[in-house]
């Protein structure tokens, strides 16, 4: 028997889009130190409507979330990094947050994967999924 779940096209479309942008905000991550996620994250905004109802939106939730939570840490790493005692802090901060954020975005490719809902959000009824 089949386990595959089966997706109409525009959501298939929907979730390869969420693919596509795991993919950037991770790429950005490595080679940018998230430097460039904004460019991903405004994709997560344009299109998080169209997934209104489904599990997909749960996943545009998560990357917007993951992004600003990074942000913050940067930021706040930064802080740290301005006196001289802090500046260890501020690394140890500042790998913690690179090593959240890559969790972050290897555990939504994988829920996307399996077709599920990322956790903390209110899942889509029956008659939405």
């Amino acid at each position: 028997m089949d386990n595959q779940t089966y997706f109409d096209e525009a959501t298939e479309s929907q979730k390869s889009w969420l693919w596509w942008l795991y993919l950037m905000h991770g790429a950005s991550l490595v080679f940018s130190l998230g430097a460039l996620s904004f460019i991903p994250l405004i994709l997560n905004y344009l299109k998080r409507d169209e997934t209104e109802g489904s599990f997909l939106r749960t996943h545009h939730s998560w990357q917007i979330r993951s992004f600003w939570w990074y942000v913050i840490w940067l930021f706040v790493g930064g802080m740290l990094f301005m006196t001289l005692v802090g500046i260890p802090l501020a690394w140890l901060l500042w790998l913690c947050a690179w090593v959240w954020k890559a969790y972050r975005l290897l555990r939504g490719f994988l829920d996307l994967d399996k077709n599920r809902a990322m956790p903390g959000y209110p899942a889509p009824g029956p008659d939405q999924r």
